[in-house]
């Protein structure tokens, strides 16, 4: 760590997101009337904080808390915790697996083993020791990270038609329990792209990309999206923002993770007509 992020640690919560939102989104950080999505995500940062987020922010742990809600057949299945990866047993796990860190968001800190006789456990070793030493709070101020008990855990490689590559994500952005709508991403380990969907299954375009596509685009609607949209609705009650994050592998659906604060907070990506549009369906508690 640079002697300036190590110094950046000490910074107080508010006063950091308010420089760090000035870097990454060019503009005044307003904590005290935040209208957009990605400021009121940060007063959430600072403002809503329940010991039992950093429970479901941990992706072992957050297994049990989604079980409980939705049953153990939408769980996928684990085949080991351990606390580094030299402790790893190599030869109790199946030919395809998954490796993750239990402290880690987004891709940065999980592993894909398609063929265990040609996995490279060095480059694997590399990454996950990396993920196991981020910490979201420090980096974004996520506040559920900040006590979080670093991991390493192997769940079964769910594939589609045999294939090798990591299934689509299902993202769906809810509102104090009512689902909005669905981010598809598909192709994660090449050029992944988002795509908007309603409940009907109308494309929005919501960000960048979209509006550069040509009229009429759309994705085939999958069998179980329907289930995928009720299992959301459970999953997100009870809290003001939070995005729920499905695989629906042959029709059956499989919880993946919830993510509190999408994108940190700093989403550069979606335009600023949707920024404003979450904003103003984003109840903050002290509405």
């Amino acid at each position: 760590m640079s002697l300036i992020r190590s110094m950046l640690r000490w910074v107080p919560d508010e006063l950091y997101l308010k420089m760090q939102f000035r870097k990454m989104m060019h503009r005044r950080l307003d904590l005290d009337n935040p209208r957009t999505l990605n400021e009121k995500l940060q007063w959430l940062k600072l403002h809503d904080r329940k010991d039992i987020y950093t429970s479901i922010v941990d992706k072992a742990s957050a297994k049990d808390y989604a079980a409980a809600i939705i049953g153990q057949e939408h769980i996928v299945p684990t085949l080991g915790i351990w606390d580094s990866f030299d402790e790893i047993d190599f030869d109790s796990l199946p030919d395809k697996f998954v490796l993750k860190a239990t402290n880690g968001s987004g891709n940065r800190s999980v592993v894909i083993c398609t063929d265990k006789a040609t996995f490279d456990r060095k480059k694997a070793r590399r990454k996950l020791r990396h993920g196991l030493r981020k910490n979201a709070y420090i980096e974004y101020r996520e506040w559920p990270y900040k006590n979080i008990r670093p991991r390493i855990l192997a769940e079964v490689f769910l594939e589609e038609d045999g294939g090798t590559q990591p299934p689509a994500d299902y993202k769906f952005l809810c509102f104090d329990g009512v689902p909005h709508d669905v981010m598809v991403c598909k192709d994660r380990s090449t050029a992944v792209r988002f795509h908007y969907f309603d409940r009907d299954w109308n494309y929005y375009r919501y960000d960048k990309h979209s509006i550069n596509l040509p009229e009429g685009f759309t994705l085939p609607k999958p069998e179980g999206i329907d289930k995928a949209w009720e299992l959301a609705e459970k999953l997100s009650k009870g809290f003001p923002c939070v995005r729920v994050d499905l695989y629906i592998i042959k029709g059956h659906v499989y919880f993946s993770e919830l993510t509190f604060y999408p994108g940190s907070g700093y989403d550069k990506v979606i335009l600023e007509s949707t920024d404003r549009m979450y904003g103003d369906l984003l109840k903050l508690p002290k509405d």
